[in-house]
């Protein structure tokens, strides 16, 4: 089974170990960050730095001064964590060690353009914004987040790429000194703290026979019960239809699914136009369509119909490879996403059965997060079930 390994060009621009050290884990490919969130990563084994602190959402290549000229929002480029062409340098070096190399994109997540330029955020039914949250129903950051997509995804050398939340980001996310969890909202809770009300949203539930006050008050009452612990908002979908009423569950939902397949449909467009031939377009996806994040939420045999593949998060279980196996096109990646950061909920050691499990459930190849994070001990475990009972495709 072809097994493919994230890494950031910072684990290897410095680094002339790297990219042998990646090979040798035997997986046959990279999927390397071309724009990526901020962040605070690890870098156990670089002979300059520790860790590095990548401060905004930024691409990792000189951004085309032509195509963004004017334009907000428009992607920003980073800073001394990933100076230049860092994610050339890096694919240069990689391909050097005989690996194919995968762009890997994160598009609808972006904090820094939330600060700036605070209507592009998703704001939710009692007017609080979230700014690492891009609202995809407004035009120009429709715009921006094709065009980001076909830039970032189709480098000098890539033969593929990955998109990560090419979708709606909601409530969740990991921040700073987080104080959210004190109340359980459950898929119910998380899905109305999601909604958006910003004026193209309100247009959106407007067209669908809701008056768009009238929704944010009913979204504030639903969840009244969920504040004082007095009722669950659990239970999948039937919890959200149970806290805000079946009709207007159900018209919010449309509203945001078709505006989210839309998105996709026109961004994959946008990476093929500009592509090399059999360059391979996936996603990063949850088969549940009003899930929210960076594993965006899309209907399988629609995602499936779009773009060549997905992937899945497994780390866990293998479960929600089901809904894409059972709608698969002959084919199609379904990538199986398997965290091998023992520190972050991984299990390298247990890395064979799991792959094994995956590829029961109709899993293709395998996605490993995150070879640039992960301690020797963690790559030992690696190696020896990539070179054992899974190996490169």
């Amino acid at each position: 089974m072809k097994a493919s390994a994230f890494v950031y060009p910072w684990d290897v621009n410095g680094d002339p170990e790297a990219p042998a050290r990646v090979a040798d884990l035997g997986v046959s490919q990279v999927t390397l960050a071309s724009a990526y969130h901020s962040t605070r990563a690890l870098t156990p084994r670089h002979p300059r730095h520790r860790v590095v602190t990548a401060e905004h959402s930024a691409v990792l290549y000189p951004p085309d001064a032509a195509r963004w000229e004017g334009r907000v929002p428009r992607p920003y480029q980073a800073g001394d964590w990933a100076p230049g062409d860092a994610w050339g340098e890096a694919a240069g070096a990689l391909a050097r060690a005989g690996l194919e190399v995968s762009t890997w994109v994160v598009l609808a997540h972006n904090s820094r353009l939330g600060a700036e330029h605070p209507h592009t955020s998703v704001v939710n039914a009692y007017g609080d914004r979230y700014p690492w949250a891009p609202c995809i129903a407004q035009p120009a950051t429709r715009a921006y987040l094709t065009d980001l997509a076909a830039e970032a995804a189709v480098r000098p050398g890539a033969r593929g790429t990955e998109l990560e939340s090419l979708g709606w980001y909601g409530l969740a996310h990991l921040h700073a000194h987080d104080k959210t969890g004190g109340v359980a909202l459950g898929d119910a809770g998380q899905y109305l703290m999601s909604l958006c009300f910003c004026p193209d949203c309100r247009g959106g539930y407007g067209g669908q026979g809701l008056d768009a006050d009238e929704l944010a008050a009913a979204v504030r009452t639903a969840l009244e019960p969920v504040w004082r612990g007095a009722a669950p908002s659990d239970g999948g979908w039937a919890g959200v239809e149970k806290l805000l009423g079946e009709a207007p569950a159900n018209a919010t939902r449309a509203w945001r699914d078709e505006t989210a397949r839309t998105l996709q449909e026109t961004a994959v467009e946008a990476v093929r136009a500009v592509a090399p031939p059999d360059f391979e377009v996936l996603l990063h996806a949850d088969p549940v369509s009003y899930h929210c994040g960076a594993n965006a939420g899309v209907d399988p045999a629609h995602i499936l119909s779009v773009a060549d593949g997905v992937v899945v998060p497994c780390t866990g279980g293998a479960a929600l490879l089901t809904p894409f196996a059972e709608r698969n096109r002959a084919g199609a990646v379904l990538a199986a996403n398997l965290t091998v950061v023992s520190g972050m909920g991984g299990s390298p050691d247990t890395l064979a059965a799991d792959a094994s499990h995956a590829a029961e459930r109709g899993a293709t190849e395998l996605r490993l997060y995150h070879a640039g994070l992960a301690s020797d001990a963690d790559l030992r475990g690696v190696r020896s079930a990539l070179t054992g009972a899974v190996n490169r495709g």
